[in-house]
């Protein structure tokens, strides 16, 4: 045991013990210890935890000089002094109920100590002091479980303790308070924000500071989605992450309701209408001061309503097709079916699966001072200032083809149409199309070559297809591998060439696989890319198509002109490390051949 040499009599750690140890173990150089003792001449860091003294002066590691000691490089070296294992804080696997019962907020901050997991013999207890543990015998005794400590960054742990508390705070209180109380919130702005909810002692709303931690717990958790679903005693609630939905948090059934009311006030939403769908729109603010939409959908359940909030990142606007996921050969297809004076060009996947990003990264790419840039949406995902951007509004009877009817009278050179529904809208994106507009849209179908039966089947002859379409899309989005933990493995030959046939690809020589870290909270991925399917419709494709051609006919065709279906590149996505086999398998439609 290293506490003699580390700490003081009471168990604290000592920040210049712990100092001489890293300059014995060559993590600190006798220089920098020097001049921050020379600094501490009022004994001024005595009350400070030692690692928050250190990282904040920004040293180098002596052993590794190319990177700054780091907090989490810091807790582990204690963890291996201390002989305890390290955990991250993570609020989505965390019982906060259950963890938040076990002792009081005070009592909690008096030690900075956090419990982080109940089990029915055992209490797990964050600290980052692991050797004052005056605390230690009289939790063990009020509980009548054994304590089991585990080491957690300073930061983490004094960050998610007020948090933690102060959620759980607000919703037993919020649970007691009658419902007209909790339903009178008035009188509220529609940006609201975050990050002001003030402290846990502060005589806020509770159902304000519930409101305020579940959308910063989704934006700091990367999330897509907040789906708020009613339940018949607690309500769920789940975030969805990189493409997956996880479980957050349970919440009285009466506590969701007031949290729900709340949510739909700042969307502009009718509060007391609960039989129907409705659709609204909130504009937050982040502590870091970004401005991010959210677009809200109810719909009545069999426990009530249920609200899911579809979270959109400005910065995604910013991004390039690099980023999104284009390669070198997508890129260039899409660049050249993009600068076509007009036509029309359609990106084609699922819910969820990227072509609105896709779309917005396009239209700002083409949105120069001389292009009058048009959209109809239903609705509007994104504000962006460059385009002129319309609402579908069904209630006066304003749908997709209405919209480009009105856009047709704007003097428009782009257009962007929402989704294609219809042979109504089918027609009028053809329309604009013939007379000189360049139209953007979406269908909802499995591949390119679905796209073109999808639009014959609500009734667009070929020969209209033939001369208005320049190109189709298809897209799905593949977790990524976590860059930290990702290791290489062994890949089994059959599953390969099954995904690539018909094409001839040698399997790649290494593969990778997730593993799980802190960074990535033990899943194995980290964020989220593109695979792209490209099908430009050539004079002879065209042509083909004009015949009536089967889809297995038009599938040769295309394949003779280097068409690659998303499998495919997910297979070069794979072998570049980018991501797995599975995540490919799982979001890509199989080709039927």
């Amino acid at each position: 045991m290293y506490k003699n040499k580390l700490t003081q009599a009471d168990g604290k750690l000592d920040l210049y013990k712990v100092l001489d140890q890293l300059i014995s173990d060559g993590l600190v150089s006798k220089e920098n210890a020097q001049v921050l003792r020379a600094m501490d001449k009022n004994n001024q860091y005595s009350k400070q935890h030692p690692f928050l003294i250190i990282t904040e002066r920004d040293w180098k590691n002596c052993s590794h000089p190319e990177r700054q000691i780091s907090m989490d490089e810091l807790t582990q070296w204690l963890s291996d002094k201390s002989a305890i294992e390290t955990k991250r804080i993570d609020p989505l696997v965390i019982d906060v109920h259950s963890v938040t019962s076990l002792m009081s907020f005070s009592y909690a901050r008096n030690f900075n100590i956090l419990p982080v997991e109940v089990t029915h013999d055992t209490v797990y207890v964050a600290t980052a002091q692991p050797y004052q543990l005056a605390w230690q015998a009289e939790i063990e005794r009020i509980s009548g479980k054994k304590v089991k400590l585990v080491l957690s960054n300073p930061d983490d742990l004094s960050h998610f303790l007020i948090e933690f508390y102060s959620v759980s705070k607000s919703v037993t209180q919020a649970e007691y308070q009658s419902e007209d109380e909790m339903l009178g919130i008035q009188n509220l702005e529609q940006l609201i924000e975050m990050g002001r909810a003030g402290s846990l002692d502060a005589d806020n709303n509770h159902i304000v500071k519930i409101v305020d931690w579940l959308l910063q717990y989704a934006f700091e958790q990367r999330a897509s989605d907040i789906h708020l679903e009613p339940r018949r005693e607690q309500a769920n609630v789940r975030f969805r992450i990189d493409g997956i939905l996880q479980q957050v948090y349970e919440i009285p059934a009466a506590v969701m309701n007031a949290v729900s009311s709340r949510i739909k006030i700042l969307g502009r939403m009718d509060v007391s209408e609960k039989r129907r769908p409705q659709d609204g729109r909130i504009k937050t603010k982040t502590p870091a001061g970004t401005e991010i939409e959210l677009r809200l959908s109810t719909m009545p359940t069999a426990f009530g309503e249920k609200l899911v909030m579809r979270i959109f990142d400005p910065e995604v606007l910013q991004r390039g097709f690099e980023s999104l996921g284009f390669g070198k050969q997508e890129n260039k297809a899409w660049q050249t079916m993009i600068k076509q004076p007009n036509g029309i060009i359609l990106v084609t996947g699922p819910t969820g699966s990227g072509k609105t990003s896709t779309l917005y990264t396009t239209l700002r790419q083409l949105a120069k001072p001389e292009v009058n840039v048009c959209t109809v949406e239903d609705p509007i995902e994104m504000i962006e200032p460059m385009f002129n951007q319309m609402q579908v509004q069904q209630k006066i009877d304003l749908d997709f083809a209405q919209g480009v009817r009105t856009l047709m009278r704007q003097d428009p050179d782009i257009i962007m149409i929402g989704e294609i529904r219809d042979k109504e809208t089918a027609e009028m994106a053809i329309q604009a199309s013939l007379t000189g507009h360049l139209v953007l849209s979406t269908l909802h179908t499995n591949d390119t070559l679905s796209a073109l039966i999808r639009l014959q089947d609500i009734g667009v002859p070929p020969y209209l297809i033939h001369s208005s379409i320049i190109g189709i899309m298809a897209q799905r989005l593949v977790r990524t591998l976590c860059p930290h933990c990702k290791q290489e493995t062994s890949i089994d030959e059959d599953i390969w060439i099954d995904m690539v046939k018909p094409w001839k690809s040698d399997p790649p020589k290494k593969i990778y696989e997730p593993v799980g870290c802190l960074e990535c909270r033990n899943t194995g991925y980290l964020g989220r890319i593109g695979l792209f399917e490209m099908l430009p419709l050539t004079q002879e494709f065209k042509h083909m198509l004009s015949q009536d051609a089967d889809m297995d006919q038009l599938r040769r065709q295309a394949m003779k002109e280097g068409y690659k279906p998303l499998r495919l590149n997910g297979a070069q996505k794979i072998a570049k490390g980018i991501t797995t086999v599975e995540e490919v398998l799982r979001v890509s439609p199989a080709l039927m051949m």
